[in-house]
């Protein structure tokens, strides 16, 4: 085995994390005979190797000895080298379109797909390889990289008429799928095949796993009461004798045995459902139904799988979601854990979405501290995701728990972050708390912005003036070769700033900072506790034309104190027809907050909004000021309304606060449309 691999050139190759010269030590490793250390070795060329989906020099040069290692039957845990040599070729990457006439992308991304196809015979053989892990994953390997539609088409459909195991026929109809959508001048078997397998007597993990390819590549030819037919057959699979998804694997630290620990306890199932739901996109009626269906299973794996799918509708589609939420909430009151930790990380994601779960959430965060402040091995606690979600979704029962939590030996450090969600009214209580801990932080620690920042964002929300003697304290303490010093000064003259005319004895410190790198935000203040225009207008204007990193900043500020800004009109226009977007969208808003003219206003406004939708929420709050003298955008306002899809939904990542944020934007657009 490898032979002329000591020939290879590997010390002049590079990987993610420089040369190249031990790939040879994992790739014998991949044929240890040693669990634990092909599980090492795996793990060493996703994470160096592969990292990431890269494909450097020593990635092409593993290709011929990875097939040689797929090519020895005796050899264990060749599934995953499949799967590995799969991704090195462009993995999900060439699922979108046909491969009839597609064009590779250039470079050493080209040249893996072209090396795994050279090689893609091998994969033939492993339909019908002893290993049920390897047969798992030819389906895959062979229609995405043998360029020969019939023969495959004819290897898979064979291969389903003498496959035994449960756990490969799915694997077998995913295939039938992915051909469907690649080679689309040849589908219309692979889909007559898929309808037939979504028939009885087959087994209903087959015939979900068809019913999840048909709905990616033929959604007119699933049956018309589908949601019933998919509860009926994730009820009668549930009730089957369970079978391992994998074999038994080594407990490493590796990566990979972190997320295997990670994974649901039915990860087929969950594979399974999630297909469909992918498949199902925007149809949130059929996919409410369906999460329904199986939050409502008596099975825990069921529930919980079900679980983390609604963590992906509520992020990417709009809807009404109440029933949802409730049933999300019932499984905060079960005995499992991973079920339990699953619905309060969700329910965290969701802030005010989250409210018809409230009653679920803060009985759970009665029931004893671990629900309030989570405690880890390493690192600072965090506050546990029940309280968390219960003082998002604006529930006032968060008070009282928060009051102990800032009451506490330790208070996490997002404290402070979470208190706005509670408003102001609910959270007056806990103000004294946050003073005090404010009053606690020390001048010059390494964390003290990290403890500060918190504590003076929730202050200044709750416009708390009696905490001025304390953000006073940090602010001429704190030592000036502070780590993120200038950034602790932005924070202390914000909160100043919410405090408004209470916070009065901080003017003169307010006044030596006009000059300095937190200039915009101590002219914002100034603004705010003291009302004199004369005061930082030279400030602002300054910033606004010498700082670029600043304009954004100085034009909000300047937007804030209205017609007493007009001497910062001329180079708020020449901001407007600026080409980067932001500064554009933030120019406007402020033009019309001082001059109140929409002539230049609109077409900035309108030009934003179509080019990034992440202006969309600041755009429909100047609308709404705008009155209706923003009525000829109204209509962004009206579109956007009728979108299904959230604002900042996107392939391949999301933010935890996208669900907070688009919601926001609904809120803003209502609010415009009903100031006209």
């Amino acid at each position: 085995m490898f032979a002329g691999m000591d020939e290879v050139d590997w010390a002049s190759m590079k990987h993610a994390y420089g040369s190249a010269e031990h790939v040879p030590e994992l790739l014998r490793g991949l044929a240890s005979s040693c669990a634990q250390e092909r599980e090492r070795a795996l793990d060493g060329m996703y994470g160096a190797v592969h990292h990431q989906g890269d494909v450097y020099d020593s990635t092409l040069a593993c290709v011929p000895f990875l097939f040689e290692l797929v090519g020895h039957s005796e050899l264990p845990d060749r599934g995953g080298i499949v799967e590995l040599l799969v991704s090195i070729g462009g993995g999900d990457a060439f699922d979108d379109g046909p491969l009839e006439g597609g064009d590779d992308t250039d470079g050493n991304y080209a040249m893996a797909r072209t090396a795994i196809r050279a090689g893609a015979a091998a994969f033939t053989g492993l339909l019908a390889d002893r290993d049920p892990e390897v047969r798992r994953a030819a389906p895959t390997a062979l229609v995405r990289f043998l360029g020969q539609p019939e023969r495959v088409l004819g290897l898979l459909t064979g291969r389903l008429e003498e496959e035994e195991e449960e756990q490969v026929r799915p694997a077998l109809a995913e295939g039938l799928g992915l051909f469907a959508r690649l080679h689309t001048a040849s589908a219309a078997p692979a889909v007559e095949c898929l309808v037939e397998l979504c028939a009885a007597p087959h087994d209903p993990g087959l015939r979900l796993a068809a019913l999840g390819q048909l709905a990616g590549c033929a959604p007119d030819r699933l049956p018309a009461d589908l949601v019933p037919t998919v509860v009926a057959l994730l009820r009668a699979r549930s009730r089957r004798p369970r079978v391992p998804d994998r074999p038994e694997r080594p407990d490493t630290d590796t990566l990979i045995g972190h997320l295997r620990r990670l994974r649901p306890a039915d990860e087929e199932g969950g594979h399974l459902l999630r297909t469909l739901h992918t498949a199902l996109g925007g149809r949130t009626a059929d996919r409410i139904a369906l999460l329904k269906g199986q939050l409502t299973s008596a099975e825990s794996a069921d529930r919980c799988n079900a679980v983390w799918m609604s963590a992906g509708l509520f992020r990417e589609w709009r809807g009404s979601y109440e029933e949802l939420v409730v049933l999300i909430g019932e499984q905060l009151g079960t005995e499992e854990q991973r079920l339990r930790d699953a619905a309060a990380s969700v329910l965290e994601s969701l802030f005010g979405l989250a409210a018809p779960a409230g009653d679920h959430l803060a009985a759970l965060v009665a029931m004893g501290p671990e629900h309030r402040v989570r405690q880890w091995e390493r690192g600072v606690p965090t506050l546990a995701a029940p309280l968390k979600a219960l003082a998002r979704a604006g529930d006032p029962r968060a008070v009282a728990a928060l009051a102990e939590v800032l009451d506490g030996p330790v208070v996490p450090p997002e404290t402070g972050h979470e208190v706005r969600h509670l408003g102001p009214a609910a959270a007056a209580p806990l103000a004294p708390l946050l003073r005090e801990r404010l009053g606690e932080v020390p001048l010059d620690a390494f964390d003290t912005y990290e403890r500060a920042e918190p504590l003076l964002f929730a202050l200044g929300r709750l416009r708390h003036a009696p905490a001025v003697p304390e953000m006073l304290r940090l602010l001429h303490g704190a030592p000036e070769g502070l780590r993120s010093r200038v950034w602790l000064v932005r924070a202390i003259a914000d909160a100043l700033g919410g405090c408004g005319p209470d916070a009065r004895e901080a003017i003169p410190a307010l006044r030596k900072l006009l000059d300095g790198g937190s200039a915009v935000a101590a002219a914002g203040a100034l603004w705010s506790v003291e009302g004199d225009a004369e005061a930082v207008l030279p400030t602002l204007r300054r910033e606004l034309v010498e700082e670029p990193v600043h304009a954004r900043n100085a034009a909000e500020a300047l937007g804030r104190l209205g017609p007493a800004a007009r001497p910062a009109l001329p180079a708020l226009r020449r901001m407007v027809d600026s080409g980067k977007v932001w500064r554009r969208a933030i120019a406007a808003a402020a033009l019309w907050d001082i001059a109140g003219d929409p002539g230049p206003v609109l077409p900035a406004l309108r030009s934003a909004w179509e080019q990034n939708a992440d202006t969309h929420a600041v755009l429909a709050d100047c609308l709404t000021r705008m009155g209706p003298a923003g009525a000829p955008a109204h209509d962004l306002l009206r579109t956007e309304l009728a979108t299904p899809r959230r604002h900042q939904a996107r392939a391949g990542g999301y933010s935890s606060h996208d669900i907070d944020e688009d919601e926001q934007l609904l809120r803003a657009c209502r609010a415009a449309l009903d100031a006209a």
